[in-house]
């Protein structure tokens, strides 16, 4: 249900409001002083000191692997944290500790103390590792289904942001003469008080397992944290996803200066450009996301981004294949020729893409995930990020050892895209349902919700429709936050392509009694079973598509179902789907006639109020439907 309390135009708002706004500028603040630490440190190992035990050429990978290290080593003993302590403490400590660091790393800055240095790399790592079960667990407890979509751009977008100017800020106060260390030393000093002040107006997020028993074994907790998010299917074939972005990402963002400088030929300034380009295509897609899924959790979105990821990185390899030669070119001569444009074109899709694709996963996981195990289950996904990101870089290794070029690299990559993504789409169909569901409603039909907030968020409830077309279920899957399973006319099995995605959404098929008792007893028998976990059932009571767009007699199922199982009953009506091609018209012939009312047609589906299970009669479920028909 939303709360008028919390209702905002968009998720812009949630920026002016205590419970997202001090956060938001907490995590802005905390990634980008990580980039600028990072990058300000790893300019000054680059070209301006001369470290034998480190050359310049390993600088960045040595930077990278330590401050990764403590995801690997750490994050199931962070996750068990942020679930036993309140997250708003957990903040402020973790931010307290971010000055102490800093403290250190501007010492290491002025007295250009490597070793320390890079001490205070894997400082800043165990920093972040304790930070990001909190952050990902904080959202949930303060927003709502209709604004986790839009919380989560928010954050994607701000952490891309903070990345670019971090390290654009770390990179020129670094190159000041005789200053530059000093000048870094204070500005991460500052960033961190600044995160720290900001932390004190952080609202209060009570802990939501404070009984755990701490286990500080992280390898053992690690194993069982990675067991508890296989427990639920959806979560974490979920979090392999998100891990796999993280592959997918990385590959990208390590090899922008090979790429800049070997095939497009251009400056330090070039590598720049393309850093910039990514980041505001991820920010861009991500803050799309909820407006494309009309502010709800619209996991529909994913095989749309991946689709996306995969077009453009290769196009991306064709686009770099065939530039005209050049060598040593500035910035201005870069953007110059017109050929670039196609691939900053390509990489700002490609991560406009990816943006779309990761945001959806990581708010279905913190809706799905048990909210007692929320924090390890997001810790989970930080280990497999971190897994995922190593082996991302051994492949790279791999594959330019056998020969590859860069942008064959990116060719590889983008179609290995298509076949990760094909196979979590196949194994977990609700993300392939969900987007044939987006892209009816947004391309043959226009759908236009109303009640919304009455299809329930959590629990078990019967949703009872009027029945008008072959795609009804698909519509009612569109405007549900949630997975529905359908019980549904056998017969409907046999239509091609419809009954191969009906089978996949596991629809229940029901026969009618007296042509095969034992199968319709089974098909309720699975019904009640539905409501026995938890979920939302789908009924249509007239038991089969009207003929004539009226509504016809309900049938006793619903109680039959309700014997078993007394749940609430939300009555749905769809409108102005009569006529149109999915529906039977002209001697009761569906899908006749293609186009004949065009595309983009205007339907409507409306909610009412739930009905308690003692209310509940055949007769009044079909008055409830019909008043909400003419309305």
């Amino acid at each position: 249900m939303s709360d008028p309390a919390h209702a905002h135009p968009n998720q812009f708002a949630l920026l002016v409001q205590r419970r997202f706004g001090p956060f938001f500028c907490v995590q802005f603040l905390g990634a980008g002083n990580d980039n600028l630490f990072k990058f300000a440190f790893t300019v000054l190992v680059t070209y301006q000191l001369q470290v034998s035990w480190l050359p310049a050429s390993m600088a960045g990978l040595v930077i990278g692997a330590l401050f990764i290290a403590p995801y690997l080593l750490f994050s199931a003993t962070s996750g068990q944290l942020a679930d036993k302590y309140p997250k708003e403490v957990l903040i402020r400590l973790v931010k307290s500790l971010e000055i102490a660091i800093m403290l250190l790393a501007g010492w290491g800055f002025v007295q250009h103390d490597v070793p320390l240095l890079l001490a205070c790399v894997s400082l800043m790592g165990l920093h972040s590792t304790l930070f990001g079960p909190v952050k990902f667990a904080y959202l949930p407890q303060h927003l709502n289904e209709r604004e986790l979509t839009g919380g989560n751009g928010m954050v994607e977008m701000g952490t891309f942001v903070a990345i670019l100017l971090g390290q654009v800020a770390g990179g020129l106060l670094i190159a000041l003469p005789e200053v530059g260390a000093r000048y870094t030393a204070w500005a991460c000093l500052a960033v961190a008080v600044l995160g720290r002040a900001v932390a004190q107006a952080v609202p209060a997020s009570p802990a939501t397992d404070p009984q755990l028993a701490i286990n500080w074994n992280p390898f053992t907790e690690t194993w069982r944290n990675l067991k508890l998010a296989h427990g639920n299917v959806a979560v974490f074939r979920s979090l392999l996803g998100i891990s796999w972005m993280w592959f997918f990402g990385a590959v990208f963002l390590s090899m922008f200066p090979a790429f800049a400088r070997d095939v497009l030929h251009g400056d330090e300034q070039v590598a720049s450009l393309l850093l910039v380009v990514f980041s505001v295509g991820v920010g861009t897609g991500a803050l799309l996301c909820e407006m494309l899924g009309r502010r709800h959790v619209e996991i529909g979105l994913v095989p749309l981004g991946a689709l996306g990821m995969t077009v453009f990185a290769v196009d991306l390899f064709f686009a770099a294949s065939a530039l005209p030669p050049a060598v040593g070119l500035t910035l201005a001569q870069f953007v110059g020729v017109p050929a670039h444009w196609r691939v900053m074109a390509d990489l700002f899709l490609l991560s406009l893409f990816t943006g779309i694709y990761s945001v959806p996963m990581y708010a279905l996981i913190q809706l799905r995930s048990q909210a007692t195990h929320r924090a390890r289950i997001i810790a989970a996904n930080n280990i497999l990020n971190a897994l995922f990101m190593i082996v991302s870089s051994l492949g790279v290794g791999l594959l330019l050892g056998a020969g590859l070029t860069i942008p064959q690299v990116f060719l590889v990559v983008g179609l290995l895209n298509a076949l990760v993504a094909g196979y979590i789409f196949l194994i977990v169909p609700e993300y392939l349902l969900r987007f044939i569901a987006f892209m009816l409603t947004r391309c043959v039909y226009r759908l236009r919700v109303r009640g919304g907030d009455h299809i329930p968020a959590e629990g078990a409830a019967v949703l009872v429709c009027n029945h008008v077309s072959f795609v009804d279920a698909v519509l009612l899957m569109a405007a549900s936050p949630r997975p529905i399973r359908f019980l549904m006319d056998h017969r409907i099995f046999a239509t091609p392509v419809l009954g191969w995605l009906f089978r996949l959404g596991k629809a229940i098929p029901v026969a009618p009694q007296r042509e095969d008792p034992a199968a319709y007893e089974r098909a309720f028998e699975q019904a009640r079973q539905v409501l026995e976990e938890g979920e939302l059932l789908g009924i249509f009571p007239e038991g089969g598509i009207t003929r004539d767009g009226e509504l016809g007699e309900f049938k006793g199922g619903v109680m039959k179902i309700l014997q078993g199982r007394p749940v609430p009953v939300v009555p749905l009506a769809l409108q102005n789907l009569w006529g149109s091609y999915f529906s039977r018209i002209e001697g009761g012939v569906a899908m006749a006639r293609p186009f004949r009312r065009g595309l983009f047609n205007r339907v409507g589906l409306v909610a009412g109020p739930a009905l308690a299970a003692a209310e509940v009669t055949p007769e009044k479920l079909r008055e409830r439907v019909a008043a909400l028909l003419a309305s």
